[in-house]
């Protein structure tokens, strides 16, 4: 499959503190770490190293502690007036994840309908306007699947699945790439809370990112 991203494609890349990973404020785009420490900066250059004559454009809209309802409340201003081609969404961590931390406080608690909902409005919303969305699942570094939160993330991460094949955009399931790494080394390995990963694993979200836009390293690079 061919590099889906044109050239001088703009790709927006939104999402929560793994998508953060210290990007540069207001907008995440530019050099000497504006692109932030993780998976984005990675994508960037690889894209960049492999196909300088594209001219491909990465911009990072991550922003730490968000859920999906935080990226519908600024939506307008950091994807849609951005003008992006391409727009990569990976969201839902925080959705689960404070329902675990603060079971006490119900009202905060996500439940997954209005998640899906969020996410499918979201992409209805932007789907029009671009070349390409790319839809990436939450996930959990935890190879035990009856694990309470790990359970509760795949749960989330089937909805993403559906959101992409009822809109028909590009489907990344970033948990089974984790599942793969996690057949050969401990959670904490990557990630002492088996959330926020090291270098190894924004490694593997970004390469299951790339494989699914078609990025193939050119041969006698």
């Amino acid at each position: 499959m061919p590099l889906l991203l044109k050239p001088k494609s703009k790709l927006v890349m939104i999402g929560d503190s793994i998508t953060d990973a210290e990007r540069a404020r207001p907008v995440g785009e530019g050099p000497f770490g504006a692109l932030g420490k993780g998976y984005v900066a990675q994508v960037d250059a690889l894209l960049n190293a492999a196909h300088p004559e594209h001219a491909i454009r990465v911009v990072n809209m991550g922003i730490t502690r968000n859920t999906a309802a935080d990226l519908a409340a600024r939506w307008t201003s950091d994807v849609l007036e951005l003008k992006p081609d391409w727009v990569s969404v990976m969201i839902g961590i925080n959705d689960v994840w404070i329902r675990h931390m603060r079971p006490r406080e119900p009202e905060l608690h996500v439940e997954l309908e209005d998640y899906e909902q969020t996410l499918d409005a979201l992409v209805a919303r932007t789907q029009p306007g671009v070349q390409g969305m790319v839809l990436m699942t939450p996930f959990y570094i935890e190879p035990n699947r009856q694990d309470r939160v790990r359970a509760h993330m795949d749960r989330f991460g089937g909805a993403v699945k559906r959101v992409a094949t009822r809109h028909g955009t590009r489907f990344v399931d970033v948990q089974a790439a984790f599942d793969r790494v996690l057949e050969h080394l401990y959670p904490a390995a990557m990630a002492w809370d088996r959330v926020h990963p090291d270098h190894v694993g924004h490694m593997v979200i970004a390469r299951a990112f790339l494989n699914e836009i078609g990025f193939e390293w050119p041969r006698g690079a």
